[in-house]
């Protein structure tokens, strides 16, 4: 969160000098009322994020006439995210200072069409753009006109407003295009007097504090990184004073802080914190300098241990630099470094790791054990637009990936290792189930990408339903399990003869098994199928995706002036050791 006032971010914004980011965006900003320096707060932000992009700010109280309005500025815009600001005096009108001159049922009618209002509008904007809408929700006042009679009163202030956001978000909860801010919450958190600042108000319609810009622009921010596929996959962790209380080599088994106590009980807290995050998905991974023996014992038998060995995708328990293990974690788990998330008690370790690694979101964690679940509850690193079935199976799938590493370090012949895999794909087309896996795919590999584009699944339901495009993807299984849908290829029928490979890429997670040639057998089997005489593609380098540098000229594409080509034909084969399904 925002240590800065908004001065700073104003005065920042005036020396941000052009720069190209691999990350860009479109962001639209949309208000019923005035949102000063929120545009020069937001920019800064994305700039520190290494995220490029333009900024629309919508003209005051406009957002009806600029959704409405075929032509507008909106609309030419073309953003990705809209943010759409709107607030409680300015939806009810009247009725916010005067409900109890109308019966409750008049106030039930009465928010219902406001609420319809409002959905009719959403419902346009969505139908003329492919952006993405963030919408608040709105505040519901700490007052009434009632006073302590509003609880005994038919459908009353508050509840007419708590009714509004929950029509809102039943609407739209399975709408991917539509996402809920939760204002109302963001005012709970700061509080009604902090947010809003009457003097302000009445001098110039400014609802939000200018104080709490800073804070709202975080909150808005992290809409920004889960829509570019930034957020972090993987949270790494010490043992001593960090996942337990004390020294388990001085202070042994018995010894240690685990539950029975207060300052036993905050460990406790924290690991049931983390524990639901890596059943939603986020890996947890140990780096710590302690005895092996020890600290497994810890984690197996204590009857107050809440993480498990089997809820650690890698353990790095050893007298090595803390560094040197993050470095062999990433590789163990082919993540980039700026995945990462690091928690640590010692300061001398997290200065350590913030000058080596600084790609690694190192934690500045209290001295008290008992504000580390706060810390992490407030960690906005792992938020994301989507769960996919992948995402809450991710923490399986690398402990199987354990036992698939177990058996190729006992086998010295790669192709022997690969055919004892036992390796299926099944290629599947884009569709309903498939696209929010596709759209993360291209969000988030960098890897083993040939273009890197990204696609939001709009995009990607366009592409799928363009008769010039193909859209399929891959899914991997194995004698160990299910690694999900792993792979993406989207191809351009620019014309009858003559395909474009669009996007071409493969998770980090099953890189290395021939998966990305059998894919390629079935593109160049379909295209000499189609009668088509050449294939184009074209490989993008950007700091990430080197590993799949000389993937087209190893697998036979010749470079013709800026792309490379193919001719389809019968010799290139699909990979012994892997069964191919067509579904």
């Amino acid at each position: 969160m925002s240590n800065e006032k908004l001065s700073y971010f104003m005065n920042k914004s005036k020396s941000l000098k052009d720069r190209n980011f691999d990350k860009t965006i479109k962001i639209a900003l949309l208000s019923s009322y005035t949102i000063n320096g929120f545009y020069e707060t937001l920019k800064v932000k994305m700039s520190e994020h290494q995220i490029g992009g333009n900024i629309y700010v919508g003209a005051y109280n406009q957002y009806n006439q600029e959704i409405l309005k075929d032509d507008s500025e909106l609309y030419n815009f073309k953003p990705n995210l809209t943010f759409l600001m709107i607030d409680t005096r300015t939806i009810l009108g009247e009725i916010f200072y005067s409900p109890y001159s109308i019966s409750a049922e008049e106030r039930k009618k009465n928010i219902e069409k406001k609420f319809l209002e409002l959905k009719n509008l959403i419902n346009i904007f969505l139908n003329k753009s492919n952006s993405k809408l963030i919408i608040t929700n709105l505040h519901v006042p700490t007052y009434s006109p009632y006073g302590l009679y509003e609880t005994k009163t038919e459908y009353g202030f508050h509840s007419m407003i708590s009714d509004f956001n929950k029509k809102l978000e039943v609407e739209f909860m399975k709408n991917d295009s539509v996402y809920i801010f939760n204002f109302n919450q963001f005012v709970s958190k700061y509080g009604n007097d902090n947010i809003f600042n009457i003097k302000q108000f009445l001098f110039g319609d400014i609802k939000i504090s200018l104080d709490y810009i800073p804070f709202l622009a975080d909150e808005f921010l992290n809409y920004i990184l889960a829509s570019l596929g930034l957020s972090k996959r993987c949270i790494v962790l010490d043992l001593d004073n960090t996942l337990w209380g004390g020294v388990v080599g001085e202070d042994g088994f018995d010894g240690i802080q685990l539950g029975s106590n207060p300052q036993g009980n905050a460990y406790v807290e924290f690991q049931k914190h983390l524990l639901a995050l890596n059943q939603r998905g986020i890996l947890l991974a140990i780096n710590s300098k302690n005895n092996l023996e020890d600290a497994l014992k810890v984690i197996d038998d204590h009857p107050n241990m809440i993480l498990r060995r089997n809820n650690f995708s890698c353990l790095k328990i050893n007298w090595n630099d803390k560094v040197s293990n993050m470095k062999e974690i990433s590789q163990e788990l082919n993540f980039g470094l700026d995945n990462f998330v690091f928690f640590d008690d010692d300061p001398v370790n997290r200065e350590f790791m913030k000058s080596s690694l600084p790609q690694v979101h190192t934690v500045n964690l209290s001295k008290d054990p008992s504000q580390y679940s706060i810390i992490l509850q407030n960690l906005k690193e792992f938020d994301t637009l989507k769960i996919t079935k992948e995402d809450s199976e991710r923490n399986q799938m690398y402990l199987e990936q354990q036992n698939r590493k177990e058996l190729q370090n006992n086998i010295v012949d790669l192709d022997d290792f690969l055919k004892q895999l036992e390796l299926k794909v099944s290629l599947k087309l884009a569709n309903e189930f498939t696209i929010p896996r596709i759209s993360q795919l291209t969000m988030k590999t960098n890897q083993f990408n040939l273009t890197t584009k990204r696609y939001q699944e709009e995009d990607i339901e366009k592409l799928a339903k363009d008769k010039d495009f193909f859209v399929g993807c891959a899914q991997v299984v194995d004698k160990f399990g299910d690694n999900g849908i792993t792979s993406v290829y989207i191809i351009n029928k620019q014309n009858k003869k003559e395909w474009i490979i669009d996007t071409f890429l493969l998770s980090c997670r099953v890189m290395g098994r021939e998966i990305e040639k059998a894919i390629l057998a079935h593109i160049i089997s379909d295209a000499k199928n189609n009668d088509v005489d050449k294939i184009y593609a074209n490989y993008i380098p950007t700091q990430k995706n080197k590993p799949i540098e000389n993937f087209l000229s190893n697998c036979g594409f010749k470079h013709e002036n800026d792309s490379w080509v193919i001719i389809p034909k019968d010799d290139f084969k699909l990979p012994d050791c892997i069964k191919l399904i067509e579904e």
